[in-house]
């Protein structure tokens, strides 16, 4: 009687971790079966000159080559041009050993507008939240390349710092599409990111 009851157990036992197994695969497992969610809502968004920056990120001869970079980049000098004429702080940052002179002309800074140079986050190892908090900057709009590179991470630290963060969906751009998208998704659903993000178009975004 024992020893049935034990193998019954045993039994069940493998049963159950065969229905836990089976109910919870990995994404190793899952990945050709995952539904691409539904798009995220674009925004028309307003922001005040005074206390925003737009941020013009690795548009820059090195790293800009492909066509949607040469869209993203285009988009960029739209509300490029919207910022000046409404006095918005314009920041630029370099990547991939770039120089200024490397900035592609359509986006090229003018010469009192401040360039910062590092890798994919654009606060680490600059000044450039100094530059930012000695003129009250408390938004940004993000603009660059590439999407899961300078775009991200630089929105994101400034997102986690607190500051509220739009993101020009149409002017950051990059190689692979589901990165684009995947960014897009990120950072309006992670933790402590969706809050302090808008996702948004150069043509829906008024200074």
């Amino acid at each position: 009687m024992i020893r049935s009851l034990t193998a019954l157990g045993a039994l069940c036992a493998a049963v159950v971790l065969t229905s836990v197994a089976g109910d919870s695969a990995t994404i190793i497992d899952s990945w050709s079966a995952v539904q691409v969610p539904t798009p995220p809502p674009l925004k028309a968004v307003t922001v005040d000159p005074s206390t925003t920056a737009l941020l013009v990120l690795d548009f820059v001869k090195p790293i800009c080559t492909s066509p949607s970079c040469l869209s993203a980049m285009q988009s960029a000098a739209k509300t490029l041009k919207a910022a000046r004429d409404s006095h918005t702080m314009v920041v630029y940052s370099l990547g991939g050993g770039a120089t200024a002179a490397d900035i592609l002309p359509p986006v090229a800074p003018l010469g009192s507008e401040p360039v910062v140079s590092s890798g994919p986050d654009k606060f680490i190892g600059t000044d450039l939240q100094q530059i930012l908090t000695s003129k009250g900057i408390k938004t940004i709009v993000v603009t660059g390349f590439a999407a899961e590179g300078a775009a991200m991470y630089t929105a994101s630290h400034a997102a986690f710092s607190g500051m509220k963060v739009v993101i020009a969906l149409d002017a950051i751009g990059s190689n692979n599409p589901y990165a684009s998208q995947y960014v897009a998704w990120n950072m309006v659903n992670a933790p402590r990111l969706g809050p302090n993000v808008t996702l948004s178009t150069t043509d829906q975004i008024t200074y």
